[in-house]
């Protein structure tokens, strides 16, 4: 069968079995919709966790930025993986023991104030909408290629997906749905990166492969990267040019980022007690490191084959899979001088014997153009693997955006239902009618969420570690005083979170938007980049949070207790 036809079949059957889980486990309760009744055992919530952690930017945004950035890309990788591990040993036991269904939650009861309540409401929408818009981004543009639709038309439809199982299950249908996909999008993600490790080097283990010598020739995976690159025009791929600060920056804005992201504390609620939330957590890292690791292999094979099939070939030599993304939009070439060759390299670099050599060839400037978030999914066919593959990786990126996105608009639909609905305006209200409020909010974000997929202010990865920046600035502060500092009041923290999410959320604007042409580090705060610059903000929100509460009152005396309560147990506090 054709890779077409192929696609249609594993999307169709892994889209039925994801509807026919939701429907079989829809919630019929606001607990079963907001945490899945709390009685998901450990190993089923580590792998609806790893879904849920592993998106879109996870499963071909990464690997595509490291493909394309080479040692600096892997800030993504240190930064993601490093967060999860400080969410699972510093934050989630504690949250879970507070024994609250969200974010807001929290942080309302913790600060002992509705304007808190409001005010991180407010936050999670902003974070969760900045982080879906990246997740259907990326269904849009697998539809785009494999359906053989537009990107809008495609982000339509993985939307209208997301919609069912989403409102109709709640966390109860997600859950299930998130472990079903979390196999998929395992199953395809190593599947092709063993296939290339073992044609490239003969080694089945993708991890190993990328330190070993290729067949042919002999030569070091690494080794023939660097020289394909700097034979082009770029930096040594293992040799990175950001600098240090914002290499800094960014990893930890990524870290204590995902320690504030809403979709992934609400998990650790889902299962029956404290132990099951450390359980959990081992188990996701597991089923996250099989993923994590083997992203810097694929990403450097995928270069590897790109560079060896495009470089100086004639465009009437390209194999179909070439044709076909240019049908898409995302990979584009224009044959500058005329000569009907690809010249791909980069021409911003103005080294003298690099631009003798180039006008000896006869180049006229940088011909090809590619879309970075491509990389992952034309991988197979650049590898040219057997169809199926080439299926089976469209299915996988598609549970993979569809598994967080699901989870994020959750997080929305709990925060304006459950926080400010029914703790908020109408405390009386029913549960059938918090229920019926949650699903509205779910649809409404669904609708908001196909519109940012249309219109995203950039790369998948990008636009998440955007949302990365705005959770470390509003909601990690605040979730880290709120148990380790009894005596940090609502006036604090509400200050801190207003002014850190603020000032973050201006900065990215102001680099992505207003001034595009200035995104570079002349005109950066301390050459830190929008995607760092979370860790600034963070920065301003721990200290507005503590100076104001030195001039502010300390918090109730239940107050107080209560957080001893969460970190030790009331017989030892005494």
């Amino acid at each position: 069968m054709s890779a077409q036809a192929w696609t249609y079949l594993i999307v169709a059957l892994s889209f039925a079995l994801y509807l026919y889980i939701a429907y079989r486990s829809r919630a019929g309760s606001t607990k079963e919709f907001y945490v899945s009744g709390g009685g998901v055992k450990p190993i089923h919530n580590g792998m609806a966790t790893a879904a849920d952690w592993m998106s879109a930017a996870s499963f071909m945004g990464m690997a595509g930025i490291i493909s394309f950035q080479g040692r600096d890309g892997g800030v993504y990788l240190m930064g993601w993986t490093g967060g999860y591990v400080l969410l699972a040993l510093l934050l989630a036991p504690y949250l879970r023991k507070f024994g609250k269904f969200t974010v807001p939650d929290f942080v309302g009861d913790r600060y002992y104030s509705q304007t808190a309540r409001i005010v991180a409401v407010l936050c999670a929408i902003m974070v969760s909408f900045t982080y879906v818009a990246g997740q259907m981004r990326g269904v849009g543009i697998v539809f785009s290629r494999f359906l053989e639709v537009d990107i809008n038309t495609g982000v339509i439809i993985g939307t209208g997906i997301v919609f069912v199982y989403a409102v109709l299950g709640g966390m109860k249908g997600i859950t299930y749905t998130q472990v079903a996909q979390y196999c998929v999008l395992i199953f395809a993600y190593m599947v092709p990166a063993i296939f290339i490790a073992i044609m490239l080097t003969g080694n089945p283990i993708p991890q190993l492969g990328l330190g070993a010598a290729t067949k042919e020739g002999g030569t070091y995976v690494l080794d023939l990267l660097d020289t394909l690159s700097t034979d082009l025009g770029f930096h040594a791929y293992t040799q990175g040019v950001k600098p240090v600060v914002d290499v800094a920056a960014i990893t930890c804005a990524l870290m204590v980022g995902t320690a504030g992201l809403p979709h992934v504390i609400v998990r650790f609620y889902t299962v029956p007690n404290v132990s099951g939330a450390r359980m959990s957590a081992f188990w996701a890292l597991l089923f996250i490191a099989i993923l994590y690791t083997t992203a810097p292999a694929v990403a450097a094979f995928a270069r590897t084959n790109l560079l060896n099939t495009v470089d100086n070939a004639t465009y009437s030599e390209m194999p179909a899979w070439f044709t076909t993304w240019e049908e898409t939009g995302l990979l584009t070439f224009d044959d500058k001088n005329g000569d009907g060759k690809i010249q791909y390299y980069n021409d911003k670099n103005t080294d003298p014997a690099f631009q003798t050599e180039v006008a000896a060839k006869g180049w006229a400037g940088n011909e090809l153009t590619i879309d970075r978030d491509i990389i992952v999914l034309a991988n197979p066919e650049i590898a040219q693997l057997p169809n199926w593959v080439i299926g089976l990786v469209a299915a996988g990126c598609l549970a993979a955006a569809l598994s967080t996105a699901a989870g994020l608009l959750l997080v929305i639909s709990t925060a304006f239902a459950h926080d400010l609905v029914k703790r908020c305006i109408k405390p009386d209200i029913s549960e059938k009618g918090e229920l019926m409020w949650a699903r509205v909010a779910a649809g409404a974000a669904v609708v908001v969420a196909a519109y940012f997929g249309i219109n995203p202010p950039g790369f998948v990865a990008q636009v998440v570690a955007f949302a990365f920046g705005l959770a470390a600035a509003s909601f990690f502060p605040a979730i880290l005083m709120g148990i380790f500092q009894k005596k940090m009041n609502r006036e604090g923290a509400i200050s801190g979170m207003i002014v850190g999410i603020i000032f973050t959320a201006v900065y990215i604007s102001y680099f992505k938007f207003i001034v595009p042409e200035k995104n570079n580090p002349e005109h950066w705060l301390f050459g830190i980049s929008p995607e760092g610059i979370g860790t600034i903000g963070m920065l301003i929100n721990f200290a507005v949070a503590q100076i104001v509460a030195r001039f502010t009152p300390e918090p109730p005396a239940e107050v107080q207790e209560e957080v001893e309560h969460i970190r030790v147990p009331r017989q030892l506090a005494r």
